[in-house]
């Protein structure tokens, strides 16, 4: 396989160009002939004249690559490995949602020879890829695993927005049905990866490291969520509790905050879903993320609790949300829990303007209902900086006074702010 790919005597197709396929077909590209399969046909289009839309790939990365890009399915026939990178979300029960990859894997069935490689990226929970897609690509394929095709999963790293610790910079992990197929997978990945290969013996752990790396952040930032509440009724500042106890050599620095987005917020769910099938209730990782889902409600009335503390006529209130997107400096917004804090806000009939410089407001008003003010409007009675975009980090307490009233309080979940600010009433998770 990867000799054939090597001298371009047969092709690699990325199947799903989001945040994690885009990058890997882009640097698949440098070294084969890349097929970049998406349904989304704006997107197939925007990426073949050179622009991704989310800004995550800059357009002159596209130059000197081998890549085609498109939505016919039939042009998958040209392919010998399949890289399937498609999103693997939950339900509104909270439970794995397996249609995205299911359909993928149907499609990618649908053209596969004898020889070929099916390679999944996308987070599964222990023991999915060879219980539920394997049987998938045998039925509609005609064929055997491992006699007939090779499967492998090496789940992806990609830390949306992160430039220093991109594909090439993280250590890949790798699985595969034999030997034959882990060495040929270890060698393609070799093509893109500088930081090294981890072969995992068998898929199954490959799966479980991948619930387990995200379940891990899950759970630490849901202790410091804990503790920001505890320390709140308190009134002792968290930061500074942080800050003391970060002398310690050995502790694990983590703060409080908003966890949205597709991989920390949902992998846990995926290691949940197995342990029920284990007859195992996993109870802290239950109370993770009942902690971290509620944080967006927490804050809301944290603000709305402070206001009416100053007499401020809550039906009068003006607030302005400050980023809505699930991480600084990222388009995307999907899970965010920002928009919990927006939910929550308007049921107390306050007014909430939001501002954000990265999200698609039309994309924003369809998904959730929420419309982007072009610009801060007025004075308001609150500012809540939501997610410290780069764009804000410039703002000076003297911005923020321009644009409260004078008995305003500027609510900084993440503290980034806190040792600028000295006239304001302030507060922080």
């Amino acid at each position: 396989m990867y000799n054939q790919l090597i001298s371009k005597k047969s092709k690699l197709a990325v199947v799903g160009l989001g945040y994690v396929g885009l990058p890997l077909a882009v640097e698949f590209s440098r070294s084969v002939s890349v097929i970049g399969y998406d349904i989304d046909e704006s997107l197939v289009k925007s990426l073949s004249e050179g622009v991704d839309p989310r800004k995550e790939v800059p357009s002159d990365s596209f130059s000197g690559t081998d890549i085609s890009f498109t939505s016919v399915k039939e042009d998958l026939k040209e392919a010998s490995v399949f890289i399937i990178t498609v999103p693997s979300p939950i339900d509104k029960n909270k439970r794995p949602d397996l249609r995205p990859i299911i359909e993928a894997t149907r499609t990618v069935a649908s053209f596969l020879k004898k020889g070929d490689y099916v390679i999944y990226e996308s987070t599964l929970y222990p023991g999915c890829t060879q219980e539920e897609l394997v049987p998938v690509l045998e039925e509609v394929s005609g064929m055997k695993s491992r006699r007939d095709f090779k499967v492998g999963y090496a789940p992806e790293r990609i830390n949306i927005g992160d430039i220093r610790n991109s594909l090439k910079n993280n250590v890949k992990v790798v699985s595969a049905c034999d030997n034959e197929s882990m060495d040929e997978i270890t060698k393609l990945y070799g093509l893109v990866v500088e930081a090294g290969i981890h072969q995992a013996p068998t898929m199954r752990i490959a799966e479980a490291a991948k619930v387990l790396e995200n379940t891990q952040i899950d759970v630490n930032i849901a202790l410091m969520n804990e503790f920001a509440i505890v320390f709140n009724r308190m009134g002792v500042n968290t930061q500074d509790v942080i800050k003391a106890a970060a002398t310690k050599s050995d502790f694990m620095y983590c703060t409080p905050g908003l966890v949205g987005g597709l991989c920390i917020a949902k992998d846990p769910y995926y290691m949940v879903h197995k342990a029920n099938e284990m007859n195992y209730h996993s109870h802290l990782i239950h109370a993770g993320r009942f902690i971290n889902d509620s944080m967006g409600e927490y804050v809301a009335k944290q603000t709305v609790k402070k206001l009416l503390s100053h007499d401020l006529p809550l039906l009068r209130a003006r607030i302005l949300v400050m980023g809505v997107t699930y991480k600084e400096n990222v388009s995307d917004f999907r899970n965010s829990r920002v928009i919990n804090i927006v939910r929550e806000l308007a049921s107390y009939r306050v007014s909430v303007d939001v501002v954000d410089p990265y999200a698609n407001s039309e994309a924003l008003d369809e998904e959730y209902g929420i419309q982007l003010a072009p610009k801060p409007m007025g004075k308001y009675h609150a500012v809540l900086v939501a997610v410290p975009h780069r764009d804000y980090m410039s703002m000076t307490e003297e911005d923020f006074l321009e644009m409260l009233d004078p008995n305003g309080l500027l609510v900084d979940i993440k503290g980034v702010f806190r040792d600028r600010i000295h006239q304001l009433r302030y507060w922080s998770l």
